[in-house]
């Protein structure tokens, strides 16, 4: 599905409006529609009540469109029995267009409307609140910019310690709409109601701490619109990842299932090369080769006895020798993996530059690789037209990469990731609670599985092990970065559902992979 920015929404509504001919206030009909059916799917879906007669509701709704959807929203539940309360931050006389003609008919009911207009409603506010079954935020849409004024921050506080379900208009009021940036405070919702498409901010900043579950409605934008080649950014879905998932043949062997070499571990670090190693024998690869340090290969070969393990010289990590392992092990390999627990030792710069410049199968490159890497960051320029090549940083490593600080990448994830895979001729895995995956083309994909469980050792050793793994199993580069880390993720929240958000290992991730990978197939 395609992720749009503020300014692509508002140009599709536009294109929706006046080229096909769709009434705007057909528009703000449908997205209120979109809305009850969310809210009726929370509060009935889960107590098993048919009807929403008698429940309450309190609706925030500002002066713009977002405020025309709210009270377009407090009609209808109106219409369906509910008590409803709406709180305008603007004068009567501020509504314009569609949005005053849904007050206009909003007031033609027997609903409660306040106009806030500065602390005397705040205890009127707290009391309606506390009794409230839903909360709709309609204050805000993807116009924002910059923080709330002060007098509806102080509102928005109070939403916030609300106990009632919680639903957003498009975005959560206090979240920019393109960068996911909140400034001081912003609603806190449990879902997010958002049209036509969703919104780079959902995905981005501390977007994703803020919307809740994310539903996206077309509100009957005609899908040729929706679907417009100049959108370049994306989430991924379950139906692009389960055709990217190789068809094993009845005939098929381990010859035939990818051969795939993983150089990984050092003293002190050797479960990364066997975290990686599981995550490439969980996905499926057919033969799997382990080169690591002489020091700690007895030790690798105990703990993974599926793969086989090729010393290199080096006792603590590996050095410059290890190239001619490595160069005879790649020669029938379709993809290498480098970096897990490599430890940073100067001397395999060297190797470092070989296989960026000789091997020419797909190469991945993680942790320690990326370190090394950054400290002559011109090395990249080595792989130019020799293979396809994915890296896959967390924050700092894209830091030291980019030579600069970790908070200039968290403020520009997507048009860093984007403007280097481009430079680069490289995918970028640009890990983190949305991990970002960027093609040298310029395209970029939202990865929305996953949960803070993840956040743990060694479940990035896992992920390299996968894209690892989907590479030798010849799924192009750009679909095994997405099939990895989308897999990772859905692995991890199928966890959740026995564990919570914390408590799983990254072992028992790479352990859930093939589940994970076979649930997505049931579904086909």
């Amino acid at each position: 599905m395609r992720v749009v920015s503020a300014e692509q929404m508002r140009q599709i509504e536009e294109k929706a409006i006046h080229d096909y001919g769709i009434p705007s206030l057909l528009l703000m009909e449908n997205a209120a529609w979109a809305v009850v059916a969310e809210i009726r799917r929370s509060l009935l879906g889960h107590d098993g009540q048919k009807e929403l007669s008698g429940r309450k509701v309190v609706i925030l709704a500002g002066k713009g469109n977002n405020g025309g959807d709210g009270l377009a929203v407090a009609r209808q539940l109106m219409f369906q029995g509910m008590d409803v309360t709406v709180l305008l931050f603007a004068g009567l006389q501020e509504l314009k267009g569609d949005a005053a003609l849904n007050l206009q008919l909003y007031q033609g009911t027997l609903g409660k409307l306040f106009v806030i207009e500065g602390e005397k409603q705040r205890r009127l506010t707290r009391l309606a609140l506390a009794q409230a079954d839903v909360v709709v935020d309609a204050l805000y849409g993807i116009g924002l910019r910059g923080a709330l004024p002060s007098l509806v921050e102080e509102y928005v506080d109070e939403v916030n310690r609300a106990p009632g379900w919680v639903v957003s208009i498009d975005i959560p009021s206090g979240v920019e709409a393109n960068t996911g940036k909140v400034y001081r405070t912003a609603v806190r919702a449990q879902a997010t109601v958002t049209f036509g498409l969703p919104k780079w901010g959902l995905f981005l900043g501390e977007g994703p701490d803020y919307c809740g579950r994310v539903v996206v409605d077309p509100i009957s934008i005609p899908e040729v619109y929706l679907e417009d080649e100049g959108i370049s950014t994306f989430v991924l879905m379950d139906e692009d990842i389960r055709g990217s998932i190789p068809v094993r043949q009845l005939k098929g062997h381990k010859g035939t299932h990818g051969r795939g070499i993983l150089v990984a571990g050092s003293k002190g670090m050797s479960g990364a090369a066997v975290l990686a190693g599981r995550g490439a024998l969980r996905s499926g690869i057919g033969l799997l080769q382990i080169v690591t340090a002489q020091g700690i290969a007895n030790d690798v070969d105990v703990s993974i006895t599926e793969a086989t393990v090729w010393p290199a010289p080096g006792e603590d990590s590996l050095n410059e020798q290890a190239w001619p392992v490595i160069s005879s092990r790649s020669e029938n390999a379709q993809a290498l993996a480098l970096g897990p627990g490599i430890a940073q030792n100067p001397q395999f710069m060297a190797v470092l530059k070989e296989i960026l410049s000789n091997v020419s199968c797909p190469v991945v490159l993680d942790a320690d690789a990326l370190n090394l890497m950054a400290t002559e960051p011109s090395l990249i320029a080595l792989r130019s037209d020799r293979g396809a090549l994915i890296l896959t940083p967390h924050p700092g490593e894209m830091a030291r990469l980019c030579q600069c600080s970790v908070e200039d990448i968290e403020r520009n994830r997507l048009d860093i990731a984007v403007a280097k895979a481009v430079e680069w001729e490289a995918v970028v895995v640009l890990k983190g609670s949305v991990t970002i995956i960027a093609s040298p083309d310029g395209r970029a994909f939202f990865n929305p599985t996953g949960n803070p469980g993840l956040g743990t050792g060694g479940t990035g050793d896992v992920l390299t092990g996968s894209i690892l793994a989907w590479l030798a199993q010849g799924v192009p580069p750009l679909e095994a970065a997405c099939l990895g880390v989308y897999l990772n993720g859905r692995a991890a929240d199928e966890l959740a559902i026995d564990y919570g958000w914390s408590g799983f290992t990254a072992l028992e991730v790479a352990n859930q992979l093939p589940k994970a990978r076979h649930a997505l197939e049931l579904k086909s």
